[in-house]
């Protein structure tokens, strides 16, 4: 296989980003272009009111194998992440810890021990992974996460702390609309795969420092080009962008953003879009969560996280609201106080907030709705390739998925030539 001598990748998101490395990984030359000045795309560091923070919050998982592997050639430090048991802890009172047992024992220990479900409940969880695996984890005829869940009895506690929560954070899209094929996948690769595979990964860096500005060093190391603030006006059937030739272009944006570059993309799935809101409350420093990490399930907000745990940035508290919801017609003064009764009913009494901010990501993702049509990385113009999240043939849009895209776009690439 003969590496094409230059490569064109558009968007410097993860998806992008992954693309470049896995080129500069083969000696390929690679220029990236990108229209913002902060790389990372929709999961990048922002500035607001002399600030900085995510503009959402993203954990990871150990079952991310390609993402992971990627971090680890561009040489994100291993201290970058706080690597956890899969832990799931709500402010109501309901716990489940996988157990230091091999797969998938421990899962399966920690649903039987989990508190604040009935044991009928827990074994029911237990019963519904077992028939799932006997099924191959595959879900035909698709059909909404609710009805999969209701169809195995797991209502009650179990849906409402684990199942349901775990979809919304993973697919981004209510129960009640989203594809259990694609949540039964989740489940295969993370809870019933390896003894590793669900730990938690939470970021003790920026989103943008996390994989992003570690992948512009590798790719300048090796020769390539990152053309941040430059957003592209022209890329043409002939591989030319901006009029500069290339032997292949790799486009990586947003389906909402490939308008400009239908030319050359062609025809793409009218996908619908789920939003998700981070609200970020400065309290005094002696404010923290028991662990970095907690569920809310009485309320709008799905879960918490402790950036003095994570980020050295103590009494800072961000809420995330994930998928679509009343939260969307409230003002940004209603949505801080509603923040705020909820935070003080798992953590009682709370002063005033130093400062809010509220970073609403509307397009956050694709809704992963029953019988999704994908669009892979083939396009109406040979030589070019789609990369991101949206064009993973199984996965739900994480940063997993942008960057198995990525790797799959390169791969392409090179196989052009």
């Amino acid at each position: 296989m003969n590496a094409p001598r230059r490569v064109a990748v558009i968007g410097a998101g993860y998806a992008g980003l992954s693309a470049a490395v896995t080129l500069a990984a083969a000696g390929v030359q690679v220029a990236v272009f990108e229209s913002a000045t902060v790389l990372g795309g929709r999961a990048r560091r922002v500035s607001a009111q002399g600030r900085e923070f995510d503009n959402g919050q993203h954990i990871l998982i150990g079952a991310y194998t390609r993402l992971l592997e990627l971090m680890r050639r561009v040489g994100v430090p291993a201290d970058a992440v706080l690597r956890l048991p899969f832990e799931l802890r709500f402010a109501e009172g309901f716990a489940l810890r996988s157990l230091w047992w091999p797969a998938p024992l421990g899962l399966l220990g920690g649903l039987l021990l989990a508190r604040g479900a009935a044991f009928a409940e827990r074994w029911g969880a237990v019963r519904f992974i077992r028939a799932l695996r006997a099924d191959g984890f595959r879900v035909e005829p698709d059909c909404s996460v609710d009805e999969l869940l209701a169809r195995h009895r797991q209502d009650g506690s179990i849906g409402r702390y684990l199942w349901r929560p775990l979809c919304v954070a993973a697919l981004n899209t209510p129960p009640r609309f989203a594809s259990a094929a694609i949540f039964a996948t989740v489940l295969r690769d993370s809870l019933a795969g390896a003894a590793d595979a669900s730990d938690l990964l939470l970021p003790r860096v920026d989103l943008s420092r996390l994989f992003p500005e570690y992948a512009a060093e590798y790719l300048r190391s090796r020769g390539g080009e990152i053309r941040a603030g430059h957003r592209v006006r022209s890329a043409t059937r002939d591989l030319a962008v901006d009029g500069e030739p290339f032997s292949a272009i790799v486009v990586a944006v947003g389906p909402h953003q490939l308008q400009p570059l239908a030319e050359i993309v062609g025809p793409i799935p009218a996908f619908g879009y789920q939003p998700i809101y981070t609200c970020y409350l400065q309290f005094p420093p002696p404010i923290r969560l028991p662990l970095p990490m907690l569920g809310l399930a009485s309320g709008l907000v799905h879960w918490v996280f402790d950036h003095g745990a994570l980020l050295d940035a103590p009494g800072r508290l961000a809420c995330v609201i994930s998928a679509q919801g009343d939260h969307q017609r409230m003002s940004k003064d209603e949505l801080i106080a509603a923040c705020r009764r909820e935070l003080a009913l798992a953590l009682g009494p709370l002063p005033d907030p130093q400062w809010t901010q509220i970073v609403a990501e509307k397009r956050a993702t694709i809704a992963c709705t029953p019988g999704l049509e994908r669009c892979g990385p083939e396009t109406a113009t040979p030589g070019v390739f789609l990369a991101g999240d949206y064009t993973d043939p199984e996965y739900p849009p994480t940063l997993e998925a942008a960057a198995r895209s990525g790797v799959r776009a390169a791969r392409r690439a090179m196989e052009r030539s």
